[in-house]
This record gives structure tokens, C-alpha cells and sequence, in this order.
């Protein structure tokens, strides 16, 4: 089995239009959540929303390729530009065949189905785009990824719901520590904030109501969350194998060290009440890095800030670790991102990683009435500059689909 080792990150989020910004305000504990501009929300239940925020494509795509692309794919292949200006590294001709992309996505081209169906119903079908499918379809991410890389390796989209983005990480991951590639793109992206995406989410209950105060709406394991908020995104990883980045000099900010995935047989969007899907795949990831649970000092959690999700996730931990689930310092992301769906995975494992890189565990925002129920130690006091050993970055997703990877701060 090779090491693989993660050499650059990259991120588009309601924090930032890159992962440094989106970063920085992580730690100063702002929040990304706002009124919904994309449409007007004034009838809807829940008119608040993680959106990115002044995101200009034409920066990295030209105005001709961005048109024939959907957000989540701009998305994608912006971030992919960033993702190898940081790494200081262009895929050679020699090595495309072993460098690929898996880019999770959980619902695809929202945006291009409610105007192409406008369309339809007003203008009849002579009038629909010839490149609507092609722009729609949730592989198209990843396509887009590969051509913009010159990738000729595995070209794989994971849609697993919000799941997406962590089980692209893990399948990535897969690739190289078989051999059957060098370098891989991976991550997930999203974009579903519009008109018949949240009319969906709320006809489900699922969202939060609290639109008074949008920045308070989104607040894992506090007693007083009422749903989460959607968001949107992108964050990707590239990883190699530890060989493949030392023989070119690469920067490398963590190692991957295991990937745990499982089904909760349950339910269409509930999770049992036990958690023991979501402790299975932990357990997983655990048991693949050959380590002792107590060594986890970090978990980066799936924090939805539903009633069931951030319960469950909660009783998940503690099956696992047992008493040291009280020393793991734990944070959720979704408290100041919102949820970004099929990207969420992706995104938290570029913080995950930067976790470990930088020796600080960002806090979580909005827990001011803690769960009596939820009552591990999720940093609500804010970033603790400590240095993690191993960080666990959770998801999980409608269809019981759970998956889970670990990243070690990494040594030789």
C-alpha cells in the first residue's frame, strides 16, 4: 500500500472565494450565512441561505466556457486552477495517464432544470439549449476538472447526498494507496440555492426558519437549532502518493491515513437513533489507519444543526471513543458556512487539513444553550491553538450513506 499524502487545498465558501480567506474568517468566527439574493425568498418559510458571495468566474474561465458551465462546475474548475497555483505543480504529459479527478456532487445543475423548464412550458422545446444536458449532469465537475488538468486517470463523480464530497476524498485516497494512480483531484462541489431547492428542503422541515437573524440560524448541537441552513461551494484536495510528491519536491500538509464508509439500513433521511452507521464508518477509518481510538485527538463533525443529526452524530462519538470522547475537541463548520450538501465533505476536509498544517482547531459559533444531550466539547470558546495528532472529518446523508476519513499531521 503506498502513504498518500496531501501536497495543496483549495476552496470556494460563504467564508471566502479562496481557502486562505475562507479560512481566516473560520478562525475570527464569522459567519457566512445571509438573506437569499438569488431569488426573491420573500414567500418562502426560510429565506436565508450560505451563499458565496461576489464569485466572478471570468477570473480563471473564459466568458464563453463559463456560460456553458453550471455554478457548481465554475465552482469546480476554478477551484482546480487554485488547487495547482498552490501546489507549484502542472501535470506533466508524460504522467496524465496516472493523475485523476473524483469531484462529488449531490444534486447537479438545479439552476439549468428550473430555466430550461421555464423555457419549455413558455417557449416549447425548439427553444431548450443543446448544451442543457451536458451543462446539468453531476459528472460534468468532474469532467471539467479533468480536461482543465489535463487528468487522463480515474474521472469519477460521487453522489451520495452530503456525503459527496468526503466519499470523492476516500475513493481518491483508494486510488492511490492501490497504485492505480499517482496524484488525484479530489473533493466535492455544490450549488443548489434556488427557488426549488429550498422550496424542497422546506416542504421536508429540514431547514431552519430563522430568519430574523441569519447569522444565529445555523447552530450545531445547541439545544435551540431548529434545522440547518443551505449552503454552497466548492473544496478540493490533491493528493499523491508519498513517493510521487517527494520526487518532485511537494509541500505536504497532512497524511491520509484512512477512510471508513457504511449504510444506516434505516431510514430514507433519518439516521437510527443509536448512530450505528455512523459509528461503523468511524470505527472503519480507525481500524484501516491501524491506530488506537484515544490516539483521534480532533474530529471535524458533520454538525448539521438538525435535531436528530447532531444527536445521533453525538451518540456515534461516544460509541466509538467511550470516556475519551470528552478530551477530542470537536468543531462543525455548518455552524458559520451553513450546509453545503454534496461539497460539505470536501470543504471540511481542506479545514481538517489545515487543522493539522497550522496547529489550530477552529471553534463553533452559536452554541450558546448547549444540548444537555450534545454535550461533548465542541470549541464553543473559539480556536485553541493546538496541535492535533490525527483529525476525523465526518459525513452523512440522506439513504443512510455515511463516510469518514482521517488525516495525520504529517511526519517522516
Amino acid at each position: 500500500m503506498n502513504r498518500v499524502v496531501v501536497t495543496s487545498v483549495s476552496a470556494i465558501t460563504p467564508l471566502g472565494n479562496d481557502a486562505d480567506t475562507s479560512w481566516d474568517n473560520l478562525l475570527a468566527g464569522k459567519s457566512g450565512v445571509g438573506k437569499i439574493t438569488r431569488f426573491d425568498a420573500a414567500d418562502y418559510a426560510t429565506q436565508i441561505a450560505g451563499e458565496v458571495r461576489d464569485f466572478d468566474p471570468t477570473i480563471f474561465i473564459g466568458k464563453k466556457e463559463a456560460r456553458r458551465m453550471e455554478i457548481f462546475t465554475q465552482y469546480a474548475v476554478c477551484c482546480t486552477k487554485m488547487l495547482f497555483e498552490s501546489a507549484g505543480w502542472t501535470v506533466p504529459e508524460s504522467e496524465r495517464a496516472r493523475v485523476g479527478t473524483v469531484v462529488g456532487v449531490g444534486l447537479g445543475g438545479l439552476h439549468s432544470i428550473e430555466e430550461m423548464h421555464a423555457k419549455l412550458l413558455k417557449k416549447g422545446p425548439s427553444r431548450i439549449s443543446p448544451f442543457f444536458i451536458p451543462i446539468l449532469i453531476a459528472n460534468m465537475a468532474a469532467g471539467q476538472v479533468s480536461i482543465e488538468a489535463g487528468a487522463m486517470g480515474p474521472n469519477i463523480c460521487t453522489t451520495t447526498a452530503c456525503a459527496s464530497g468526503t466519499h470523492g476524498v476516500g475513493v481518491a485516497y483508494t486510488d492511490i494507496a492501490m497504485g492505480r494512480a499517482d496524484a488525484m483531484i479530489c473533493g466535492g462541489s455544490e450549488s443548489t440555492i434556488t427557488p426549488l431547492g429550498v422550496a424542497g428542503f422546506n416542504a421536508m422541515r429540514a431547514l431552519s426558519v430563522r430568519n430574523d437573524e441569519p447569522e444565529l440560524a445555523s447552530r450545531p448541537f445547541d439545544a435551540d437549532r431548529t434545522g440547518f441552513i443551505m449552503g454552497e461551494g466548492c473544496g478540493l484536495l490533491l493528493l499523491e502518493s508519498l513517493e510521487h510528491a517527494e520526487a518532485r519536491g511537494a509541500n505536504i500538509l497532512a497524511e491520509v491515513v484512512g477512510f471508513g464508509a457504511s449504510g444506516d439500513a434505516h431510514h430514507m433521511t433519518a439516521p437510527p437513533e443509536d448512530g450505528a452507521g455512523m459509528a461503523y464508518a468511524m470505527e472503519a477509518a480507525i481500524r484501516e489507519a491501524k491506530i488506537d481510538p484515544s490516539e483521534v485527538d480532533h474530529i471535524n463533525a458533520h454538525g448539521t444543526s438538525t435535531k436528530l443529526n447532531d444527536l445521533c452524530e453525538t451518540r456515534a462519538i461516544k460509541k466509538v471513543f467511550g470516556d475519551h470522547a470528552y478530551n477530542i475537541n470537536i468543531c462543525a463548520n455548518k455552524s458559520q458556512t451553513g450546509h453545503l450538501l454534496g461539497a460539505a465533505g470536501g470543504m471540511e476536509a481542506v479545514f481538517a487539513v489545515k487543522t493539522l498544517h497550522e496547529g489550530i482547531i477552529p471553534g463553533t459559533i452559536n452554541q450558546d444553550n448547549p444540548d444537555p444531550e450534545c454535550d461533548l466539547d465542541v470549541c464553543a470558546d473559539g480556536p485553541r491553538e493546538i496541535q492535533a495528532n490525527y483529525a476525523l472529518s465526518n459525513s452523512f446523508g440522506f439513504g443512510g450513506t455515511n463516510a469518514c476519513m482521517l488525516f495525520k499531521r504529517f511526519t517522516r
